[in-house]
């Protein structure tokens, strides 16, 4: 398992997390779609946001191996903005599957991600919220 150093452990001052230590030994956890539903809570799509801002960050537009990311937290961006970079070759249930941003949809649904100016902080809060 590829473990991405430099990445995001978690969502700060949370406990949303964005990578794993292990492999998981009972099998690995697959990727599936979930759906988003417009009664979500604020600090789930903070964590959207600022997981999509640091895959962007990370990796850009290039395709990228799902190593250590968390299946759960993929799984909240999966089939949307983020998809598998190669189709017919793609294994939900493993961790070398390659995956890739789907700019169009990404833009579409963060575009304050791709935003020069905006965008969260590293503390997963943008500049004109308050912190409680």
């Amino acid at each position: 398992m590829t473990k991405h150093r430099g990445f995001p452990g978690r969502l700060p001052s949370s406990d949303y997390q964005f990578t794993i230590r292990r492999a998981n030994p009972k099998g690995v956890t697959p990727l599936k779609r979930l759906e988003r539903y417009k009664d979500r809570k604020a600090v789930d799509k903070r964590a959207d946001h600022a997981f999509l801002e640091s895959l962007w960050i990370y990796f850009g537009d290039e395709p990228f191996e799902r190593g250590n990311l968390d299946a759960g937290r993929l799984s909240w961006l999966f089939g949307r903005e983020v998809v598998p970079a190669d189709e017919e070759d793609f294994d939900p249930a493993s961790y070398e599957a390659m995956l890739k941003i789907n700019l169009d949809v990404a833009r579409a649904t963060f575009p304050e991600v791709f935003d020069n100016e905006g965008g969260l902080g590293a503390d997963g809060f943008g500049p004109d919220e308050d912190f409680g």
